[in-house]
């Protein structure tokens, strides 16, 4: 039974012998001055850190841009040289001179539909004003605003057009 008496002492005493205590003001600035700093120093870590991402962001844009066409220019390449051996060919064979011509017009060919580059040649469509530049409307058994002959073709890249096609459009006979 003594241990039963002792034990609730023991808890007494406890909770009186040691009183909460408070910390002071001067405690507690301290405390709120190194939170604000650790605040303030992840701030500027978070803000230099975006700064150097922008940085390497516009880096790689201005070499994107600046390299964007560098596959392109090496392609390109290749049927510069082919038009410089035909014209260099001393022979006056007509059929030669032809040949190479088409050879060289099928490898830029080839270029262009690497790079998706592709012709706008409208004979018999609806006149596009996204698409053709008008240049003229001539009378047709055609339906009026059909294209019925390009004058020179037009070219897209990826859908989007690079050169309108220039084309004659009908108009209704009088």
């Amino acid at each position: 039974m003594e241990l039963n008496d002792t034990h609730p002492q023991s808890e007494q005493n406890t909770a009186t012998d040691t009183p909460e205590v408070m910390p002071s003001t001067e405690e507690l600035l301290q405390a709120a001055e190194r939170k604000a700093q650790e605040h303030y120093d992840a701030w500027m870590y978070a803000k230099a850190e975006g700064e150097n991402i922008r940085r390497r962001a516009a880096d790689d844009v201005s070499k994107a841009q600046k390299f964007a066409v560098e596959r392109f220019s090496n392609e390109m390449l290749a049927v510069k040289d082919s038009l410089e051996a035909g014209l260099a060919v001393q022979t006056e064979n007509i059929e030669s001179f032809k040949s190479g011509m088409e050879l060289t017009l099928k490898q830029l060919s080839s270029v262009f539909e690497k790079f998706n580059i592709s012709e706008i040649n409208p004979v018999g469509e609806k006149l596009d004003p996204h698409k053709h530049q008008a240049i003229g409307m001539v009378e047709s058994d055609q339906p009026a605003n059909t294209v019925v002959s390009v004058m020179q073709k037009g070219y897209s890249l990826n859908d989007r057009v690079l050169r309108p096609a220039l084309v004659m459009v009908a108009k209704a006979k009088e």
